[in-house]
């Protein structure tokens, strides 16, 4: 199967964005996870809700949110503008959507990983002295790799596929902003596109299903250690 050099571009973009977005989520999702997960604060529902907003808002309207917001003209674009930092129309945008449409499975797959965990086990740790910080990287974060994987990856895979947030916020650019989904839908939109859109699916369905069978693998000896 042989690709032109838009698709191949296509398919590099979609990688590009989906392993930046979920790796900087990572961290954040681990902690907000953690806090919604074990913590008591004011404000925990908001937090909830506002995570998992994306999951019920359609897609356009979160794409248009990130542009009123991180636009050139908005509050936040224009303000991380004056030191060279762009969203709008740019890959690292298709990124930022990407990262906002994925969160929300991600935090979910941790926090759900972390309520298996048995409090007693936290407690016991720190009852030796240790820290928290130190309770959570030696007993909880080791109990829950698993979970982190496969939310990882199911983060990974709707990054990949995500489309409207995308293409409302930073358009349909090719070799800038072109992704595999928003390549898809402009090769149905042109008479002979049917091939080319046919090629990026059956790309799509092998990236994503490698991309499974890889964290089934990572997660099964995450698992084995465990034990």
């Amino acid at each position: 199967m042989t690709l032109t050099d838009q698709e191949w571009q296509a398919l590099s973009l979609s990688l590009k964005v989906a392993l930046t977005s979920t790796l900087l989520s990572l961290l954040p999702a681990v902690w907000i996870a953690y806090l919604l997960a074990r913590k008591q604060f004011v404000g925990k529902s908001v937090l909830n809700a506002v995570v998992h907003l994306p999951l019920i808002l359609p897609p356009v309207v979160t794409g248009y949110l990130l542009l009123l917001g991180f636009g050139t003209q908005g509050p936040i674009g224009a303000f991380l503008a004056q030191f060279g930092i762009v969203f709008a129309f740019r890959w690292t945008g298709a990124a930022l959507a990407a990262a906002v449409m994925a969160f929300p499975l991600l935090v979910r797959a941790i926090r759900l990983s972390i309520e298996a965990v048995d409090p007693k086990l936290e407690a016991a740790a720190a009852t030796l002295g240790t820290t928290p910080c130190w309770v959570f990287l030696t007993v909880t974060l080791p109990l829950i790799a698993p979970g982190v994987l496969a939310g990882w990856v199911l983060a990974f895979a709707k990054a990949m596929g995500e489309f409207g947030a995308t293409i409302t916020f930073v358009s349909n650019v090719p070799g800038q902003t072109q992704t595999i989904p928003s390549a898809i839908y402009s090769q149905l939109q042109v008479p002979g596109g049917e091939d080319a859109a046919l090629r990026l699916v059956l790309i799509s369905i092998t990236v994503s299903v490698t991309a499974l069978l890889v964290s089934e693998w990572m997660a099964q000896r995450a698992a084995r250690r465990v034990d």
